[in-house]
This record gives C-alpha cells, structure tokens and sequence, in this order.
C-alpha cells in the first residue's frame, strides 16, 4: 500500500510533465491561444474615416488602405500596459520604413497625445476611435491588435496582442516582404 502511495504523485507528475512538454511543442510552431481566428482575413478592411488623434495632422481612412503599398493597422490606447511594451518594435519598424496606420482606440485625446510626444510617434497617420466602432467592424478583441493590411487593402493577418521580436521575424516581416513583391 505504502509503495501504491508513492506512485500516484509520480504518475501525476509525469502527466503533468508530458502535458506540458506537449504544449510547448504547439506553442514553438505558433498554436498559441492568442492566435485567434478572424473571419476579416483575404477580405477588404472596413469602410471607416476616422478623425486625427493630433490636430493639423492625417486621419486614417479605409481609402487610402488599398492605393497600391503594404501597411499595417495598429489599434491601441495610452492606459494598455501591453501596448507600451510593443511601441518601441512600432518604433523600430517605423524607422525601417514599413507605413503603420495607428487608430487610438476609445481613448481621450490629450492621454494619446502625451504617450505619442512622450515616446515617440511611430504612425504616418494616427486616428481616434473613441466610439470603437471601427475596432469592432474590424473584430478587435482588445487592444493591442495589429493588421497587416495588403496593396489592394484586403487584411491579410491579424496579431492579436502585442507584436513580440519573434512575432515580427517569423510573422510579420516575412509577409510585408512577400505582399511587396
């Protein structure tokens, strides 16, 4: 009985261990739970014209999504925590010249401002959505979500979260270049 008593924690153990080690083998070929299915993927982005985030400067609008160049569409806010810890990739692939459209999402103006002047503004364009109309058209869960958005302005994918280095390198940038071509 007593060496019955010693088995039951190990063999809980080890299925435990073979669970995990399982799903860390979905996880390193990209079947997380944050890859969440949209129904927008290889289908034209909504028809929006939001207003500019900073006076004086360009809105975004679904117009311009489709006039020949790749983008991408990033919606965020000043108050998400994760969205600050992905500004400094938008920064960087800013400076590598990829066009990102930003969309501040259900924000108040000034709090958007003051990140973007505080951190640095990595948007050709940057629009408020304060209704969150647009995000829903677009079927955003939550912020922060990324669209890479094609030459012919159809959505060709979606990173729900913020964009990670390994995101970037095996996802994204692989595809703006292929969408390029």
């Amino acid at each position: 009985m007593r060496r019955l008593m010693f088995l039951i924690p190990l063999v809980l153990f080890l299925g435990l261990a073979g669970w995990f080690a399982v799903r860390l083998k979905q996880i390193d070929r990209g079947d997380t739970p944050d890859r969440l299915p949209s129904v927008m993927i290889d289908k034209p982005v909504p028809a929006f014209d939001l207003p500019p985030l900073v006076e004086g400067q360009p809105g975004v609008a679904s117009a311009e999504l489709g006039d020949g160049k790749v983008r991408l569409v990033n919606f965020w806010a000043s108050w998400c925590a994760p969205c600050r810890s992905e500004h400094p990739i938008l920064m960087r692939l800013a400076g590598q010249g990829v066009d990102i459209r930003g969309i501040d999402y259900k924000d108040k103006a000034a709090d958007g401002q003051a990140i973007l002047a505080r951190d640095g503004n990595p948007y050709a364009a940057v629009a408020r959505d304060e209704s969150g109309r647009t995000a829903i058209d677009f079927g955003v869960y939550g912020v922060p979500e990324t669209y890479v958005i094609d030459r012919q302005g159809r959505i060709r994918y979606r990173q729900v979260g913020p964009i990670t280095p390994q995101d970037l390198q095996n996802r994204i940038l692989p595809l703006i270049n292929e969408l390029s071509k």
